[in-house]
């Protein structure tokens, strides 16, 4: 008898504890879920590169709800695979920014053109930023043609070279069909056009365009270009200043991280082997 408040006692509080761990899940999946949302409209805003004039080729980062829980779930999507054929940077970089992209859309052509070059030049090279690619065609047959001829581009390794050839100026305009893939596969350099060709209409490429697809519907990006920099949602073709910025700032928190974690435990009285403190 004795023994069964004892059971109870110890059911109760790990049935307690379990629900506030549920609890805790579903408070950061709903966060989460808002941050989506608020990703998505504001892109939607920012963006619409074939709907707006020329001289509007920026726009506000977006603002997602407040709380470090939201951030550290979606910078949890950053892959950091060291075989990412479509990613340029140290994996182990403190610093990634996830671009979801279309390669029809004039807003990312210009990012491409104008920023990430930028970026590449001054974060990349020294280790500080890695860029993480994810195809989300948005513009229809041809969009989702460019991105498998992009992939199957970086399966022998000349994705970065296919980018630039793809979002070079005026190179939209001339479309994605099967003979101005290839023609582009050959600009870029890429040495085996049979396999270039077998790989865009294979289901590997198929599969890859949509675990990027599902990822980026699953947060709310419904615009192009997107970006997570760990964590943080940037909508639309920024300024290089914001992106240095927001950068600058990513790299500062990373460093304060362990930091932080370090000064209670070095605050800590040092104890004896008894417990007691050591004098």
């Amino acid at each position: 008898m004795s023994s069964s408040p004892s059971r109870s006692s110890s059911s109760s509080g790990s049935s307690s504890s379990s629900s506030a761990s549920a609890r805790k899940r579903l408070l950061i999946s709903a966060a989460v879920a808002v941050a989506a949302v608020t990703l998505g409209i504001v892109s939607w805003r920012a963006t619409a590169p074939e709907e707006r004039p020329d001289r509007s080729s920026s726009s506000s980062a977006a603002a997602a709800p407040r709380g470090s829980d939201v951030h550290a779930e979606l910078a949890k999507l950053a892959r950091r695979e060291a075989g990412d054929k479509l990613a340029a940077g140290r994996a182990d970089a403190p610093v990634v920014l996830i671009e979801y992209s279309d390669f029809k859309c004039g807003y990312c052509g210009k990012f491409a053109r104008d920023t990430e070059p930028e970026l590449v030049k001054k974060y990349v090279e020294d280790g500080t930023l890695r860029i993480e690619w994810r195809n989300f065609p948005i513009f229809g047959a041809d969009s989702e043609t460019a991105a498998k001829a992009a992939w199957a581009a970086g399966q022998q390794d000349r994705f970065a070279q296919f980018h630039a050839a793809a979002y070079a100026d005026g190179a939209k305009e001339k479309g994605f069909g099967r003979a101005r893939l290839l023609e582009l596969a050959r600009e870029a350099g890429v040495p085996d056009l049979e396999r270039f060709e077998k790989d865009m209409a294979g289901d590997a490429a198929a599969a890859a365009l949509q675990k990027d697809q599902e990822e980026g519907y699953r947060i709310g990006v419904t615009s192009t270009p997107s970006f997570l920099l760990n964590g943080q949602p940037i909508a639309g073709a920024q300024p290089l200043g914001a992106f240095e910025a927001a950068i600058a700032k990513a790299k500062a928190e990373t460093k304060a991280e362990p930091q932080a974690k370090a000064e209670p435990q070095a605050k800590a009285e040092p104890q004896a082997a008894d417990g007691r403190a050591a004098r």
